[in-house]
């Protein structure tokens, strides 16, 4: 849609050069993020993707900050990434989940920025203790940014993307508010799903390898115990593995989570410890040819199917 803007800007250059031309390779699929003939959206990382596409349609060219694979906390961003965001249309971002990414879309001059996490109520989980013993706080003063894994808080980001697209680019409004409206009906579906599936099961508790799944939790009535924080790679205690061991005896865990995009070794080294199954849970921070699905929905169902298992739904 940037047809006004043939060239880069005098500014994203400047970014470029600051940074180093050598970077510029480092994010192969998003070639095309701006300077397109549609509304060009660059998205921080998969669930944001997810919803850019799903409300925008064949109006929108959308271009994902992180790579299918790449852990997005880890994310920094690069020099192409930089000069991509000034010559977009919007950025859709969830501001306390990739520091990198916030401080470029706040430094950037792309004209619409949509922050998730002011669209729902981000709300403080806690954390599990790292490997010093402290307690691992979410980003952004303490509130848990992963909630695009509730259904319900999810559509009403879908409702504000939806919003501000059809304000960014008036021409293209009644498409982009019948696909939200679209996109809602499938995530309250889904919502369906989730309760009556977790309605009546043995047990409400469900152990994870790191606190992605509070606001799931919380909607459907479970109880998450993580292994680590909201960070994947921090190593628990030796006091925090005994201690869910415990628990796992006493509230009937059969099963112990883990997920693709990050080491499985902790979560068996305490499946292999209390006696436990493993399986997979995805937090959906990125689709990739592991993944049990091929998009948000898919493997959302895919999550249910393996909680109703671990849980002894009825």
């Amino acid at each position: 849609m940037n047809v006004r803007r043939q060239h880069i800007s005098g500014v994203a250059v400047a970014a470029v050069t600051a940074l180093g031309l050598a970077t510029l390779s480092a994010c192969s699929d998003s070639a095309a993020a701006g300077n397109t003939e549609k509304f060009d959206v660059v998205a921080s990382f998969y669930p944001m993707a997810f919803l850019a596409e799903q409300v925008g349609g064949e109006h929108v060219n959308v271009t994902s900050l992180t790579e299918p694979g790449q852990e997005p906390h880890d994310l920094e961003i690069s020099a192409k990434q930089t000069a991509q965001l000034q010559e977009s249309d919007a950025a859709l971002y969830l501001k306390g989940l990739q520091p990198s990414v916030d401080e470029a879309i706040s430094q950037s001059g792309v004209g619409t920025k949509i922050d998730a996490a002011t669209l729902t109520s981000l709300e403080d989980h806690g954390g599990a203790e790292d490997s010093h013993g402290h307690e691992h706080e979410h980003e952004e003063g303490g509130k848990d940014p992963h909630v695009w894994l509730d259904p319900v808080k999810y559509a009403e980001i879908a409702e504000g993307v939806g919003a501000a697209f059809e304000k960014a680019d008036p021409d293209h409004a009644a498409d982009y508010k019948k696909n939200t409206a679209a996109l809602v009906g499938k995530l309250n579906d889904l919502n369906t799903r989730f309760e009556d599936g977790l309605k009546n099961t043995d047990s409400k508790v469900f152990f994870t390898n790191h606190a992605a799944f509070g606001y799931l939790a919380e909607r459907y009535g479970l109880t998450q115990e993580a292994i680590s924080g909201v960070d994947p790679e921090s190593e628990p205690s030796a006091a925090r593995m005994k201690e869910l061991q415990e628990e796992a005896k006493a509230d009937g865990v059969t099963t112990v989570f883990y997920e693709t995009l990050v080491s499985d070794k902790t979560a068996k080294t305490l499946a292999d410890d209390a006696g436990l199954k493993t399986d997979v849970l995805d937090p959906l921070e990125g689709i990739t040819d592991k993944s049990r699905g091929d998009d948000y929905i898919q493997v959302m169902d895919s999550n249910l199917k393996a909680l109703q298992a671990a849980l002894g739904a009825k």
